[in-house]
């Protein structure tokens, strides 16, 4: 079962989110998963994802961030202005509104009496280890292809976006050319070493670490998840390599089916939360 909601942040930003789950939102643990770059809560093996996991027995917390791009009807990458304007702390800040949502407020339908989690993909996944690590409601993270630093600009394309004001991205599943202005990059290099340090927080996390990678993921290479695991506590982190996989684990959008290493990605997902928010 899956219900549709809409919240207003602190920053007056409206939020969609999806709710999956068999059973009262109290009665179970709650996982919530955070999307990448260009991508949102129904692009492509996101919903599969959520109904795999709800029927496992977590209740799913799937959400778009506010300046991701996608217009009212969650499909249409018609907010580009919202786009340009958006930066990491921005989306960090969503984050913990959620997490505060699911943990302190009775906003989907009752107070949770269970563990939290926290699922992120590629950007989302650096966002994810972020909050996570930060966060005294959850109580362990899972990563799918993420970022090891969002520092992944050149000093020549910084000198570049600052002389005209914005970074051209391209969308590939739309062909459209995107605007990124400055304020990304502004919010990026005044909290690299700190709020926005993914490794730094990694280093320091004191829960449960699941890093979960292609092993032929050319958006984000492998790598960066072994950069991971070398900050990570050992004894509360695993990695595995998920072979002949890329950084959607073979899934596209619109969804056109499961993949074995989408299959393996969301078996190892669910052992690892069912250890630690069941157990």
């Amino acid at each position: 079962m899956a219900r549709n909601f809409s919240y207003e942040t602190a920053a007056g930003h409206r939020l969609a989110l999806t709710l999956f789950g068999n059973q009262a939102f109290d009665q179970q643990p709650c996982l919530v998963y955070a999307h990448g770059f260009k991508g949102f809560k129904d692009w492509g093996f996101v919903p599969h994802a959520a109904t795999y996991l709800a029927r496992a027995g977590f209740s799913v917390i799937t959400f778009n961030f506010s300046h991701n791009g996608i217009g009212p009807d969650g499909e249409t990458f018609s907010e580009t202005e919202a786009f340009a304007q958006n930066t990491l702390s921005l989306e960090l800040t969503e984050l913990e509104e959620v997490l505060h949502l699911a943990a302190h407020t009775d906003f989907f339908g009752a107070y949770l009496r269970h563990p939290l989690g926290l699922i992120g993909h590629s950007r989302g996944g650096g966002l994810a280890l972020l909050a996570g690590a930060a966060s005294r409601e959850v109580r362990a993270v899972c990563s799918w292809a993420a970022v090891s630093t969002f520092e992944r600009y050149s000093k020549q394309v910084r000198a570049d976006w600052r002389e005209k004001g914005f970074l051209e991205v391209v969308n590939s599943r739309t062909g459209q050319v995107l605007h990124m202005n400055q304020t990304f990059l502004d919010d990026l290099e005044a909290h690299a070493a700190d709020r926005l340090n993914v490794m730094k927080a990694v280093k320091e996390m004191n829960k449960p670490l699941l890093i979960l990678h292609g092993a032929e993921d050319e958006t984000v290479p492998y790598f960066e998840a072994e950069q991971l695991n070398i900050f990570a506590d050992p004894a509360r982190t695993e990695m595995r390599l998920i072979p002949r996989a890329g950084h959607t684990f073979g899934a596209v959008h619109p969804f056109a089916g499961t993949t074995p290493a989408l299959e393996e990605l969301l078996t190892r997902t669910e052992a690892f939360f069912v250890s630690h928010l069941k157990a």
